[in-house]
Order: C-alpha cells, then structure tokens, then sequence
C-alpha cells in the first residue's frame, strides 16, 4: 500500500502528492524538494549572519587585539545583527533574542575570568545536549527531527504518518545523535590540545565537515527509503516556501512558491 491516496491528486497546502498511471498498473509517484543549490543560497545569509561572520571577525580581532577584544567584536557582531534586523522591519523571533541572552551571558563570564576554555565549552556542552535529545526523543518514538522536518518542509498529514517515513525519523534522529556526539567530542579534544588560535580554525574546518557529512547521509538515506517504498526523489531548482494547488498530471510532492 502506497502512503498517498487518490484524493491527494489534489492537494492544497503544504505539500501534495499525485500519482500517475504508468504502464500496465504500476503507479508511479515522485517526490519533489528543493534543489542542494537552493537550499544552500537561501541558507547562506543565515550561515554568513550567524557562523561566519561572527567567527571571521573573532579570529581576525584575537590575532590583531587578544582574546577579550575578539569577545567584544562578537558580541558586538551579534547586536548589530538583531538592530539590522529591526531596522529592516524583519521579524526576530524568540529564539533569536534567547540565544542573544546567552551569547552575551557566556561573553560576560569568559571576560571576567579571561578563561577561552569557559567561553568555548559552553557551546560545546550545549551540542553534547542537543545529541542527548535527539536519543531520547528516538527512544521514546516521538523523534524532535520529524517536527524540525515538518516546520522546514510542510509535507500532506497523510504523508507524515506513514510507517515507513517514521522509522526513518527514528533512524536518522540516531544518526544525528551520533554526529552531534562526534562533533562536540571532536572539538573538545581540540579545545583541550590546540593552541587559542589553531583552535578557532580547526573548530571551524572539523564542525562544518562533520555537519555537511551529517547531512548528505541524512540525504542519500531519505532518497533511498523513498525509493524502496516506489517514490522517487526529484530535486527542483528553486526553494519553494508557499503552497499553491497541484494539477492533475505526473506524480507530484512538493512545498510550493518559489524563492528566487
């Protein structure tokens, strides 16, 4: 039994599913997602506003100013990037104002003890948990990763509750409990090994490979699980965010309105 019914031939809303008569009675469906290239262009001012700058300019003041400047000018980066955000009207979600509370909380801290390894633990502690979650949640068959998916990608109701794509959630919430173990394992042993300013460059290089790791198996998993229960994966070439209804025609799952 396939995870779509008839009726999703005209889906609205999140995502939709059609299913196209192929020869003799084999169906075929297809899933469509947003291209790797999309994704990676919509994620990049994200990415850039939130790890790269703040690290680029951490480092370049730790070389130039010491360690307590480098804490200043990140810090700072991170107030400016909330004023930026309220200037242009943007939305700055709670999330956003929590992590600024305790950015600024580990800054204060690490200033008055002057201790890099105190400043650099925290994050790493807080990945250790973040793993411990994941575990746990899997555990418990409620896995946080398929609500992360959901939020990310809104697929149909019906499709979310199929058996299959739950014991997927299942597996990959465990694989990413073992990636985010390996990373804050890694950058510990760093962080107790390295010199301050090998550490910021190695800590950068050993998450961001471990984490794009971490993704193109969660990847290749997800197509592969698609295509043993007959829905084959198609990646779009725009990230699209809002839905629009899906005509009749070939097999269709997709987030619709297109982000240029």
């Amino acid at each position: 039994m396939t995870p779509f019914g008839p009726r999703a031939a005209a889906a609205v809303g999140g995502a939709g599913a059609e299913q196209a008569e192929g020869s003799g009675h084999h169906v075929l469906q297809v899933l469509h997602l947003p291209s790797p290239r999309a994704f990676a262009r919509h994620a990049l001012p994200s990415l850039v506003e939130s790890t790269i700058g703040p690290g680029a300019l951490f480092y370049v003041v730790l070389v130039t100013a010491g360690f307590k400047g480098a804490l200043i000018a990140a810090v700072g980066w991170s107030y400016l990037a909330v004023f930026r955000r309220l200037l242009r009207r943007e939305r700055v979600s709670g999330m956003l104002l929590l992590g600024l509370v305790l950015v600024s909380m580990r800054t204060v801290i690490a200033f008055v003890t002057g201790s890099a390894f105190i400043y650099f633990i925290q994050p790493t502690m807080g990945t250790f948990l973040v793993a411990i979650l994941f575990l746990v949640t899997a555990i418990a068959r409620r896995p946080l990763i398929e609500r992360l998916a959901h939020d990310f990608c809104p697929f149909e109701p019906e499709f979310m509750k199929s058996e299959f794509l739950s014991r997927f959630f299942l597996r990959v919430s465990l694989l990413w409990a073992v990636v985010l173990t390996t990373n804050a394992g890694f950058v510990l042993m760093l962080l107790l090994r390295s010199s301050l300013k090998a550490f910021v460059i190695e800590r950068t290089v050993a998450t961001t490979v471990i984490t794009v790791g971490g993704v193109v198996l969660s990847v290749l998993w997800f197509v592969r699980a698609m295509k043993k229960h007959g829905i084959a994966v198609r990646f779009s070439s725009a990230l699209q965010l809002a839905p629009v209804p899906v005509a009749a025609g070939p097999a269709v799952l997709r987030p619709a309105g297109e982000l240029a």
